[in-house]
């Protein structure tokens, strides 16, 4: 198991809402056991590839999965100012413009955690 999947796994029950932005595969066992009861994982990115749930996770803990495009311009002023008063920034990894080639490679490479910004540099 990877550093990541045991840290996720740490916080087992711990969240009531986990927000999917990403597009890759995820340890979605593990995020679904991070739920508290009642909890969801709701996407609002489009996942690449089917995403195995069982149904027995979701029984059990009493846990939903759901998904919604991206939202009117009043539904996103609503979630920044939440995220705002809970202090929820995302994570970024920053690359100057004139390292946008090695920002590429670590994109294609799949290394990117979690979104690359290109800072100007000139």
């Amino acid at each position: 198991m990877g550093e990541k999947n045991a840290a996720i796994k740490k916080l087992g029950g711990a969240f009531d809402l986990l927000i999917v932005t990403a597009n890759a595969a995820l340890d979605w066992d593990a995020l679904l056991a991070a739920l508290a009861p009642n909890g969801r994982l709701h996407f609002v990115g489009l996942a690449t590839e089917p995403i195995p749930v069982s149904a027995v996770s979701l029984i059990l803990g009493q846990r939903s999965v759901s998904g919604s495009p991206i939202g009117s311009p009043v539904a996103t002023e609503m979630m920044l100012e939440f995220a705002a008063r809970h202090n929820i920034t995302p994570q970024t990894e920053h690359f100057p413009m004139s390292r946008i080639n090695d920002a590429f490679e670590r994109l294609e490479a799949g290394k990117a955690r979690y979104r690359i910004v290109l800072d100007a540099d000139f």
